[in-house]
């Protein structure tokens, strides 16, 4: 087995069209979006948000791309890839193209997520209000621990993790937050995916393997920190 990845815009898709595939539902061609488009996509969104927020209706791609921290340039290439350009002169609506980038990151779905693992990290992101308002409903909270099942954290129950497929079934969680040691990550990990979840998110600090099929995202913060500490070195 080894770690996913999203293939690459030159890669072979499954439609036989390099960087495009056949959508499950209408049959129609999606593009496979770069990495690093994907990450700017959520900046461009959240930036969206707050001009909503403030009661705008339109922006321009230099406004939108100062909000979001990036390149103009980079901002127009990354949208046209959704075949979204804007209107010459009047610029982007608002609610138009936050409504674009929500739907091409499949964000009008219902994603139901279980989190395994409900130390301080697990019970500080079931916590999380952002994940309410973004789409994502946390549905379950699971742990081995003895004393630890059975306690409350907000509205939900601490589930033992030997009841994982029945409580995944129930709760028909399509995500998996994997926020436990690294020492017991990988099983847990193959359990999951045995349930059925074929997105997972992992905060363990370790690499995980998942078949072909299962999209897994790692989270190091340990990793960001050391990479922080590196330019902050420099910046002296």
């Amino acid at each position: 087995m080894s770690q996913s990845t999203m293939p690459t815009p030159q890669e072979p898709a499954a439609s036989g069209v390099s960087g495009q595939r056949p959508d499950a539902m209408t049959g129609s061609i999606e593009r496979i979006l770069p990495e690093a488009t994907l990450a700017r996509l959520t900046q461009y969104l959240r930036a969206l948000n707050t001009l909503q927020s403030q009661g705008e209706t339109r922006t321009s791609s230099g406004v939108l791309a100062q909000e979001a921290g990036v390149n103009p340039a980079i901002l127009r290439k990354d949208l046209s890839l959704l075949g979204s350009y804007g209107t010459r002169g009047v610029g982007y609506m608002v609610a138009d193209l936050a409504q674009h980038i929500s739907t091409a990151m499949g964000l009008g779905q219902q994603w139901r997520v279980a989190i395994i693992g409900a130390g301080n990290l697990g019970r500080a992101l079931s916590g999380y209000g952002g994940f309410q308002s973004r789409g994502f409903e946390v549905v379950a909270l699971l742990d081995a621990a003895p004393e630890v099942i059975g306690s409350r954290v907000g509205k939900l129950a601490v589930e033992d993790i030997k009841n994982l497929k029945a409580v995944l079934e129930a709760t028909s969680a399509n995500i998996a937050v994997l926020s436990v040691p690294g020492a017991a990550a990988q099983e847990l990990c193959d359990q999951v995916v045995a349930c059925g979840v074929r997105s997972i998110l992992s905060f363990a600090p370790i690499a995980l393997q998942v078949p072909t099929g299962v999209n897994l995202r790692k989270v190091d913060l340990a990793t960001e920190l050391q990479i922080l500490a590196y330019h902050a070195q420099n910046l002296g």
